[in-house]
């Protein structure tokens, strides 16, 4: 079909995003995971931290690439020759937000599409926000995130 890019900041990965990877990795030939650098946002783990989970989350994919990136999304595509952007929903407030980028992205480049994957209902509570906040306050986040990260999250938590 086409090649694809999933962005996001993926801090941490979340058993959510990783379902709407698995099932985009289904759509799309090409999928890059594109894990956003944010310098005005402090994350639990550094981008290259980010984009080590990924990979080893996603080996098994093998039309599945994970790379960092900062600027626009846009750009990004250009430099890969991808020509759409996917996103996970999760209820109404994500779709008036994404709705916005969207048509932001298309402003910037009207080849460009974005195709929104409508999350499973065992995930729509879940985010990267309300997994740290559980973590934090000594939660079990078991069924949250892929298993292989936990102890990355509460060697973090408990560092802080």
């Amino acid at each position: 079909m086409k090649k694809a890019i999933c962005p996001g900041s993926f801090d941490p990965i979340t058993n959510g995003h990783l379902d709407i990877i698995e099932r985009a990795a289904k759509i799309f030939d090409e999928l890059i995971v594109g894990v956003l650098v944010n310098p005005d946002k402090k994350g639990l783990f550094t981008v290259d931290e980010r984009v080590e989970q990924i990979k080893k989350l996603v080996k098994n994919l093998p039309n599945v690439q994970v790379k960092q990136f900062s600027g626009l999304l846009v750009d990004l595509m250009n430099e890969e020759g991808a020509g759409v952007i996917v996103k996970g929903l999760r209820a109404v407030s994500d779709f008036d937000y994404e709705f916005q980028l969207a048509s932001m992205n298309n402003k910037l480049d009207p080849t460009k599409e974005t195709v929104f994957i409508m999350t499973k209902a065992e995930y729509c509570y879940l985010s990267s926000s309300s997994v740290k906040q559980v973590a934090m306050f000594g939660g079990c986040i078991k069924g949250l995130v892929p298993d292989e990260i936990i102890p990355d999250i509460m060697k973090k938590i408990n560092s802080k």
